[in-house]
Order: C-alpha cells, then sequence, then structure tokens
C-alpha cells in the first residue's frame, strides 16, 4: 500500500498559510506603536496623576505616560535588557516551534498573532527608550490597576485564548 502525497507546497503557500497570525501580529504592533506615539507626542515623561493625566473617565480611567523596565505588573523592574532578550528569543522560538504550537487551527492563529504583534511592541520600546510606555491607567476605588498598554492588552489576550484553545484539544493519551 503506497501513500501518495500531492505535490509539497512552496514556499510562498507555506508563508500564506499564516496570513491570519501575520495580518493580526502586524495590525497589534501597528495599533500598539500608534497609541504610544500619540501618547509621546502630547504628554510629557513621566506623568502620573494629577496635572498631567488626562482624565477619560473621573476617577477611574486616566491616560498617563509612565515606563517600565520590568515585565507585568513591574516584575523584574530594571531588567529592560534581559527581558528585551526573551522577548527576542519568544519570537524566534514561536517561529521555530509553530507546527508544535498548532499554528495552523485559526484560533491559534488569532491567539499568536496577538501574543506575536504585543511582544514585538514592547520588544520595539525596550530597544528605542529603554522601558515599555504604559499609558492605561485604572482605578477601582482605592485600589490603582498596575499602567498597562495595548501590547500587554493583546498578549494577554492572546494567552487566554491559547490556553482556553489548548484545554480543548483532545490529550495524546486519547488520540
Amino acid at each position: 500500500m503506497s501513500l501518495v502525497s500531492g505535490p509539497s507546497p512552496t514556499r510562498l503557500q507555506r508563508f500564506l498559510a499564516y496570513r491570519l497570525l501575520l495580518g493580526l501580529a502586524l495590525g497589534t504592533l501597528a495599533a500598539d506603536q500608534a497609541s504610544k506615539a500619540w501618547i509621546v507626542a502630547r504628554m510629557p515623561f513621566p506623568t502620573y496623576g494629577e496635572p498631567g493625566a488626562i482624565p477619560v473617565i473621573p476617577d477611574f480611567f486616566n491616560l498617563v505616560h509612565v515606563g517600565n523596565t520590568g515585565a507585568a505588573w513591574s516584575l523584574f523592574t530594571g531588567r529592560s535588557t534581559v527581558l528585551a532578550v526573551l522577548a527576542g528569543l519568544t519570537l524566534v522560538a514561536i517561529a521555530l516551534c509553530r507546527h508544535a504550537l498548532g499554528l495552523r487551527a485559526r484560533l491559534v492563529q488569532v491567539s499568536f498573532g496577538l501574543l506575536c504583534g504585543g511582544i514585538a511592541g514592547n520588544l520595539i520600546d525596550r530597544l528605542r527608550f529603554g522601558h515599555v510606555i504604559d499609558f492605561l491607567d485604572f482605578h477601582f476605588g482605592s485600589y490603582v490597576y498596575p499602567t498597562f498598554n495595548v501590547a500587554d492588552s493583546a498578549i494577554c489576550v492572546g494567552v487566554f485564548l491559547y490556553i482556553g484553545w489548548s484545554l480543548k484539544q483532545p490529550s495524546s493519551e486519547k488520540r
């Protein structure tokens, strides 16, 4: 019994198989960098609290201009170079491990498009400024949520989508 398969896909066909991921990554990166450019052009650095913050919804949501040399919630503060190297390595690992990650699935492409765009956006900041520009500032009563940006949001959504997708996949024992 011979297994006959069609012609192997061309390089262009292989590239186009990831068009949703690539398009979403580029769109996320563009939105992130455009929003940060707007903040940089209109607000001095650093701006947090009165009088420099721009209240969008008083006592709840402000636009500010701060820098974060750490990761989420300012973890690893002062380690921007190390985090930049990790971000670059993560993007390379995603590209190299794309088959194992299931990147042919549509939801996974959405997930990794958001992840890659967000990672690239924050990586650009680290390389340009030595820190990530954060500007979305939410207050819940006396609790102040850590300031974040579009890239951070995309990364979080991408991670949650991938976790949800992974939990719905049959385990290797069942296959």
